[in-house]
């Protein structure tokens, strides 16, 4: 893999769907869905302008899994709404050790020596939520949780520098990326709040009243209401030491060999929701709580405010 200078363009349509001869959701969907995948091992190389990193994977699974992200029938998978037009879909990632490892270009515009960085974690997963229209198959939301148990990561002074620039030369992509997919989302795609005239249409389409409509309800309670990514370690012990063979001499004659820090964190949790708009509610947050409220209130004032700023400009 090769980071862009600037995006490409969307993706389209399915392929899967167009080598079916196919532009809906179908049958051809729901069997490459249905295929339970087990690879061995898997290396991926990223290549940057500034540095270029691997991951290695040994005993990678992937599995459909139902919205308990329990293995089951199949048919328990997916979940469509045709009122909607949509569909939501649950897939899950698992693997025995990942190693990942970064490096420093000779192009780039990290220092001339520069250490490796390096992590090696255990048993992990992935669960991938997907919700997409039947027409055409377009993804219009999707959830993405990355778990993880114990970590351990030993770190140098020098590799916490070294990846906190890695970081920053792929946040410039990521930004423009980013910036392509808000311009190209309408607002229905970036946030999809509760309809309850889905309810409606239920009740006049089958004579039933609204609390009869289970498949809208079901619906309702898996759904993504906008695209999101989470990051989830249950303990992680950090190291973080000093290169003390990069002092000079006259350090080391005196006895300052260097330091070290260790941060332990348990139940650590980083959620990210790249098109939320502020002001908007974050009632369907992964982890709301009511503090949020003052948050939220805080954020229609400022925007208040600068939406007066600009009508006055």
């Amino acid at each position: 893999m090769r980071t862009c200078e600037e995006p490409r363009p969307p993706n389209g349509q399915s392929p899967i769907a167009l080598a079916a001869g196919q532009s809906e959701y179908g049958f051809a969907e729901k069997v490459v869905e249905g295929m339970f995948i087990v690879v061995n091992s898997i290396t991926i190389k990223i290549h940057s302008k500034a540095f270029h990193a691997s991951f290695e994977l040994w005993q990678l699974q992937g599995y459909s899994v139902n919205p308990n992200w329990q293995q089951s029938d199949l048919r328990l998978t997916r979940i469509t709404d045709p009122q909607r037009g949509e569909v939501l879909t649950f897939k899950e990632l698992t693997w025995q050790t990942l190693r990942i490892e970064a490096d420093a270009t000779d192009s780039g515009d990290q220092d001339p020596v520069t250490t490796p960085l390096r992590l090696i974690t255990n048993q992990g997963r992935i669960q991938i939520s997907l919700k997409r229209r039947t027409k055409d198959c377009n993804v219009m939301a999707s959830k993405l949780m990355f778990l993880l148990d114990d970590l351990l990561w030993v770190l140098t002074d020098s590799q916490l520098k070294a990846m906190m620039k890695y970081a920053e030369s792929l946040s410039e992509a990521m930004e423009k990326s980013a910036q392509q997919r808000k311009s190209l989302a309408p607002d229905s795609v970036q946030i999809t709040p509760p309809a309850p005239s889905t309810q409606q249409s239920w009740s006049q389409s089958f004579g039933v009243s609204p609390n009869a409509s289970s498949i809208g309800q079901y619906f309702d309670k898996h759904d993504m209401k906008e695209s999101s990514y989470h990051l989830l370690i249950s303990r992680l012990d950090l190291h973080i030491c000093d290169d003390s063979h990069t002092r000079e001499s006259g350090a080391l004659k005196h006895g300052m060999l260097g330091g070290a820090i260790q941060l332990t964190f348990r139940k650590m949790a980083f959620d990210y929701y790249p098109f939320h708009r502020a002001g908007d509610a974050c009632k369907h947050w992964v982890r709301y709580s009511e503090a949020m409220e003052t948050r939220g209130q805080w954020a229609k004032k400022l925007v208040s405010e600068f939406q007066s700023k600009i009508e006055k400009l």
